[in-house]
This record gives C-alpha cells, structure tokens and sequence, in this order.
C-alpha cells in the first residue's frame, strides 16, 4: 500500500493519499476523538500523539497536529494507523444505527467475567503497557479468548498478560491479538496456507531467539501483508529482516508474490519504520 502526503499553506496541516477510496460523501471534519465515534479510522488516528483534528475526503485523511508537535515523528506513526486500519477491512465509517464496526469482536459488558478482566487491564494491565511506551485495549471476549488490541511496544507483554488473566479469572483459555480473528480471505488459500507453513516452521522458530514473531496478515493477488512482533517491532534491522530475509524465503516457496508488505506500527520501537 502506498501512502502519499501533500502539504499545504498551513503547516499544521498534512494530507495522506492511500491511493485508494477512503470517504466519497466527504468532506467530514472531527475535531477531538469525542467526536470521532462513528468512524473507526478517525479514532484510530485520533490514538497518535499530538493529532488534534481529522478531516476525511473522497480519497484522502487529512491530519492536523498540535503546534509543537514535529511531522519527522509524527508521519510513521500517522502512516502506520492509515495502514492498519485497510489492511484489517475496517469501514471508514460504522452504518448508522448498527451500533458496531465491520469485524467487531462480541464483548458482552453486562457478562461478570468480561466485567473482571476490564477491571484487570484497567488497574494492573494498562500501567505496565504504559512504562514501556505502550497500551493495551480490551476488543472482544469470545470462546473464552481474551482479544486485545496491543499498541506501541505491549506486543512483548502479550504472555505476561495471558498468565495473569488466567490466574485471576479461570474463565480466560487464551489471549489474542483482535486482528488476528478479523476475517482474511487470503489466507484460506494456496499461497496464504503455504505462506503461514513457512511462518510456522521455519521464520518464526528463528526469530523467536530474540524475543520476536511474525504474523501474516493477508494475501492480496501478488502482495502478502505481514506485521512484526514483541522484539521485532520497532527493531532498527526491520528493513533488513523484511526485504533480505522474510520476503526471500517467501518468494521462494510463492514466486507469484512480488512483494511483501510490513504494516507494522514501529512507531513504539527506537527506530520506527514503514513499508510503504
């Protein structure tokens, strides 16, 4: 996916084109996440520091930052949300009256078990998240799977969490990253099973060693989608571990994928990076 910016008169102002359709009956304005409720694009966005207003277009998101905010760190971490949310198959807006997104995970908030492991993310979970630099947000409970939405560096708390909401509420079998159970057609064929073989038994093994794991988002035609990890993300060598390693070995066993995709949120690591 390839993101262009284009700035104009006011400096404060930058406008990303993802190349794509984004809100045809357009121009809507949201001036503060309050606002922002019906689109799930706007309050994804509205989740990086220092965007203070988001304005959606017939083919473009327009981001206003905050005066002493600087675009140099702003933009990956603008660019990376862009990218999640379409990558994911989210709507740029919910349908009036449904009252949920597009791939919405169930979280029943009157179920007492649902009830115990907010107060847990809330009160233990989130402050943990928050000394790395990260956060973690509670997206659905289904089957007894805690999903969660991991941001900035909380990917690496992902056991760490898992462990005590088992210990604390025996309900909890499980926890997972809320993208993983969105719906992703690519991987339901050939090239995505054999891809996801290739993840499992050879990639990931190796880069388990240093804390890292890699997920396969998607397949669309010629492009695979992946996201970076726990160690992996935010890593100075991403680049190089995608378009030397993982995208080589990949071709390898799918030559009809010619490119290869990190929709990572870096942002949280030392060294942000995005795969545009």
């Amino acid at each position: 996916m390839f993101i262009q910016t284009e700035s104009g008169e006011n400096p404060h102002i930058l406008k990303f084109l993802p190349g794509r359709e984004v809100y045809p009956a357009g121009p809507l304005a949201f001036a503060s996440e309050q606002d922002a409720g019906a689109s799930p694009l706007a309050m994804r966005l509205f989740g990086v520091d220092a965007v203070t207003a988001v304005d959606l277009g017939a083919d473009y998101v327009a981001i206003t930052k905050a005066e002493t905010a600087d675009w140099l760190h702003m933009k990956p971490a603008v660019l990376g949300a862009i990218m999640d949310h379409f990558v994911a198959g989210l709507p740029v807006m919910r349908e009036t009256g449904t009252g949920s997104e597009e791939g919405a995970l169930p979280l029943d908030e009157s179920d007492p078990v649902v009830a115990e492991i907010k107060e847990l993310i809330e009160t233990r979970i989130k402050p943990a998240a928050a000394q790395s630099g990260g956060d973690i947000i509670l997206r659905g409970y289904l089957d007894n799977v805690v999903y969660l939405e991991f941001q900035g560096s909380s990917f690496k708390l992902m056991g760490g969490i898992e462990n005590m909401l088992r210990h604390y509420v025996p309900e909890v079998a499980g926890v997972a990253d809320w993208r993983d159970a969105l719906p992703k057609p690519g991987l339901d064929t050939p090239e995505g099973r054999a891809v996801q073989e290739l993840l499992d038994s050879k990639i990931n093994p190796s880069v388990a060693g240093h804390g890292g794991h890699i997920s396969l988002i998607d397949i669309e035609g010629a492009r695979a989608y992946i996201r970076m990890e726990g160690g992996c993300q935010g890593c100075g060598m991403a680049n190089v571990t995608l378009k030397e390693g993982v995208e080589v070995e990949i071709q390898k066993i799918v030559p009809t994928i010619r490119e290869v995709l990190d929709v990572t949120d870096h942002a949280g690591g030392t060294n942000p990076y995005f795969q545009s």
